[in-house]
């Protein structure tokens, strides 16, 4: 027989090139290309949905700065007028404190002129009192009679006037 047959290299490349004929027989070569067709396409539809979710991540994250910028704008507003506010209201506070602190000064005093002419009067008073008494005590012991009695009238009656 022939000798070349009994070669395993021979047997090996018979078997190698049958193996590749089944494979083209039965278009295995196409359904790979497919496959690898199929899993591209799905690879780059993956990659166009990823930048898609990356653009949307940026306009939502563009939007997130805006309004925390309007925020904190919001909240330098807010604070500033809660400033001018809190000085205003210092500020009547303070106005409202000085006027009654006048007020009651004012009131202090009218009290203490009122006391002041209150004690004038309870001194003239006295005054005028010991005086008379004082009078009529001389007048009885130096005094006589008819004159003493006119003179005791006459200086009762002008007492009161020179002490109002």
């Amino acid at each position: 027989m022939f000798t070349g047959l009994a070669d395993p290299a021979v047997w090996v490349a018979v078997a190698f090139f049958g193996f590749v004929g089944i494979l083209l027989w039965k278009k295995i070569p196409a359904a790979i290309a497919s496959a690898l067709d199929d899993r591209a396409d799905q690879i780059r539809s993956e990659l166009d949905e990823a930048k898609k979710l990356r653009e949307d991540a940026q306009i939502v994250l563009a939007d997130y700065q805006r309004k925390q910028r309007e925020a904190e704008t919001e909240a330098e507003e807010i604070i500033k007028q809660a400033q001018k506010e809190a000085e205003i209201l210092a500020s009547e506070t303070e106005q409202k404190l000085a006027e009654q602190l006048e007020r009651r000064t004012r009131q202090a005093e009218e009290k203490i002129a009122r006391a002041e002419q209150q004690a004038i009067s309870d001194v003239q008073r006295t005054a005028a009192q010991l005086s008379i008494t004082a009078a009529e005590n001389i007048l009885r012991n130096n005094g006589s009679g008819d004159n003493s009695d006119r003179l005791i009238k006459e200086t009762l009656k002008a007492i009161p006037e020179n002490f109002s």
